[in-house]
């Protein structure tokens, strides 16, 4: 079935874009909603005239994207959350996370434009911020645990567990070393 999309719809299309989605979809959830109209051969026309009439307007609204784009475009988030010992978060970091964290930082980002999976582990992450269909920001998120010095402790005793497994290997090879020796000796 295709429709004309209304407004921006994440995973599908953005506004005025024509696309193919199944009959149920269409029928039963985007029609009803109002977020889609039949792409008849008179809807087409009209979209076109629309988008000739609307196309300075089109512009603008992209400007504004990308204004908003650069505006993220040095930001980073570090997002604290409870861990268990084995690096898994209880709860999840989501999409309404990341966009509560920009607000904090004075950037007002509605939750619905923000595309991620959901964080269930400690970690480096991205977040798509979707402004305008050609205008996507990338922001690195980095989730930490929120008892940070403990899991730094962990981190450097297990390298210091490694360098005595080091040594005793140096010293396992040496001691082969010196029984050959010894035998030569004789």
């Amino acid at each position: 079935m295709e429709l004309i999309l209304k407004e921006d719809i994440i995973g599908l299309g953005f506004k005025n874009d024509i696309v193919n989605v199944k009959s149920g979809y269409g029928r039963n959830y985007l029609i009803p909603q109002g977020k889609a109209v039949i792409a008849s051969e008179s809807a087409k026309k009209v979209l076109a005239e629309n988008l000739k009439q609307q196309a300075h307007k089109l512009a603008a609204q992209k400007a504004a994207a990308e204004e908003r784009g650069n505006a993220l475009a040095g930001v980073a988030l570090t997002i604290s959350a409870k861990v268990s010992s084995t690096g898994q978060l209880y709860g999840s970091v989501t999409t309404a996370t990341v966009a509560e964290e920009l607000k904090k930082l004075g950037h007002d980002v509605d939750r619905k434009i923000i595309t991620m999976r959901d964080i269930k582990k400690v970690g480096e992450y991205v977040a798509l911020v979707h402004f305008h269909k050609e205008v996507t920001a990338e922001i690195p998120v980095t989730v930490v645990a929120e008892g940070q010095p403990e899991v730094e402790v962990a981190e450097e005793k297990a390298p210091e567990s490694e360098q005595p497994a080091a040594e005793e290997e140096v010293a396992a090879e040496e001691q082969p070393a010196a029984e050959e020796e010894t035998p030569a000796a004789e």
